[in-house]
């Protein structure tokens, strides 16, 4: 589809800003952004000759002047604070140069000036205290996926959904979903795969839809999203139960999606949220300096994936050789004359046995995943 109406300059921003990246294919990013190529070189000419004032329709575009008193630069870290109310004294200092403005001050006078005007609270100044995390050392090896709990809108409730590169930080989807069953998630995850591509692996708690509140013992219970995920050569891994710091960055992301976007206001139906949602990723994504990537913006770390969404995935090759078994009802499967249980998500699926070190023992394999294990020593 082409440029949407609605944060149309966003879209731009974003489309630049992964071109530019190194080792980027911008016929592919075209196709992916539903753009012709000759749109999409376009806008990026303009970004390289005039930044992102290039990104503007002309007929609109602003002209700066390119000095700034001490009172004028006062008057823009005011403005600027308070359309990003949360948004410290480094992230507003990068933030005006990034935007191309002089004599900008250093982030402790901006600090300073916002203290001046009481816009800071203390107690809040005081318990924010930087972390530091693991992070994946390229894009795409790993996505945290979960849903911020639901809040009350006029016409029922909304259920933000978010993605996360675990890498570059890049928000990937905040869907504001009016429901969090299966094929709400999948729907939502189909876009986002045909925009981004496809990560090696995505992280999820044990909640549903993704996952099954029983995996705490020795028996792995499969879901159906999962095996969607294992079919789309996606893996999955989950956090540890009641342990939430497994997915930090999402969680941390939570809050800041709260304090900037979510408790500024009463909200009249979920339509409303995904538009602001929407309006507000970009924001996090291409301008908002992030301090874990020191002050860069998630956008400037982030490359789409080269493994494209496949629409209609080609059929299960285990190789010649391979011992393959279709999954019957129940989530069963027959071998040398027993039954053993795999799990219902992989019913009508073909999977493969493969011999381990150990006689008389096999792991189950589906598509690249193992998924359980079978005894014919302790067979029924």
């Amino acid at each position: 589809m082409p440029w949407g109406e609605m944060s149309t300059v966003s879209l731009r921003r974003e489309f630049v800003m992964l071109a530019v990246q190194e080792g980027s294919n911008i016929r592919e990013l075209c196709r992916r952004y539903g753009i012709q190529p000759r749109i999409g070189y376009k806008w990026l000419e303009r970004y390289r000759s005039e930044g992102e004032a290039g990104l503007l329709d002309r007929s609109r575009r602003p002209s700066q002047s390119p000095g700034r008193t001490t009172a004028e630069i006062e008057a823009r870290v005011i403005a600027l604070r308070g359309r990003h109310p949360s948004w410290g004294g480094r992230k507003l200092s990068r933030r005006l140069r990034d935007q191309g403005f002089e004599a900008v001050p250093s982030p402790s006078t901006i600090t300073a000036i916002l203290h001046r005007h009481g816009l800071i609270d203390p107690e809040a100044s005081a318990r924010s205290v930087p972390l530091q995390r693991f992070e994946h050392d390229r894009p795409n090896a790993l996505w945290q996926m979960d849903f911020k709990g639901h809040f009350a809108t006029d016409a029922g409730r909304c259920h933000p959904l978010t993605v996360l590169d675990d890498h570059s930080r890049f928000a990937l989807t905040v869907s504001a979903c009016s429901d969090e069953q299966l094929g709400t998630v999948q729907n939502e995850l189909k876009r986002v795969f045909r925009r981004y591509g496809l990560p090696e692996r995505m992280l999820m708690d044990n909640g549903p839809p993704w996952g099954s509140p029983w995996n705490t013992g020795e028996v792995r219970s499969w879901t159906m999203f999962e095996a969607w995920l294992l079919r789309l050569g996606v893996g999955v891994s989950h956090g540890r139960p009641h342990h939430p710091q497994t997915q930090g960055k999402d969680e941390r992301f939570h809050r800041t999606l709260k304090a900037e976007v979510i408790g500024r206001g009463a909200w009249r139906d979920a339509e409303q949220c995904g538009r602001a949602f929407e309006v507000w990723r970009h924001v996090y994504n291409a301008e908002r300096p992030h301090e874990a990537l020191q002050l860069a913006t998630p956008a400037s770390r982030y490359r789409p994936s080269r493994r494209t969404f496949p629409e209609h995935p080609a059929p299960i090759d285990y190789g010649p050789g391979a011992i393959v078994r279709k999954v019957q009802d129940q989530g069963r499967i027959s071998f040398q004359n027993h039954t053993f249980t795999v799990s219902k998500a992989f019913i009508g699926q073909p999977v493969a046995l493969r011999p381990t070190a150990i006689d008389g023992r096999y792991d189950v394999i589906y598509c690249l995943e193992k998924v359980a294990e079978l005894d014919l020593c302790e067979a029924p």
